[in-house]
């Protein structure tokens, strides 16, 4: 089994619950895919794209769920990244956390996997 994980405001992830499907938040739209990350690399996009902001949720998700969409392209530092081409059941979540900010305006993510 491997986990990787959405860092969405939640707000909008309980909206596509609501509706069934997560579409993907302003940046995947734009991208035309939804990034996620794995375990090693979230704590780095918690810090460097969601630094100081509240109301947010760790998704999990098991790659083996996500089907032919989900695809490892390189991207920060070369490194690989999940990024999945194409909607998002809201079911397939294995997990959904809060994501309190510590007391320095970091999130930790170590706590939460």
């Amino acid at each position: 089994m491997s986990l990787i994980y959405k860092i969405v405001p939640e707000s909008l992830w309980r909206s596509a619950e609501a509706k069934g499907q997560f579409d993907g938040a302003p940046i995947d739209l734009a991208d035309g895919f939804i990034h996620f990350s794995t375990v090693t690399q979230a704590q780095e996009t918690a810090d460097k794209h969601f630094a100081g902001q509240a109301d947010l949720l760790l998704v999990a998700f098991e790659t083996d769920d996500l089907g032919p969409g989900l695809k490892w392209e390189p991207s920060r530092g070369g490194q690989l990244f999940p990024h999945l081409y194409g909607p998002l059941p809201t079911r397939l979540a294995r997990s959904v956390k809060p994501m309190p900010l510590g007391p320095d305006g970091r999130h930790d993510i170590g706590s939460l996997v």
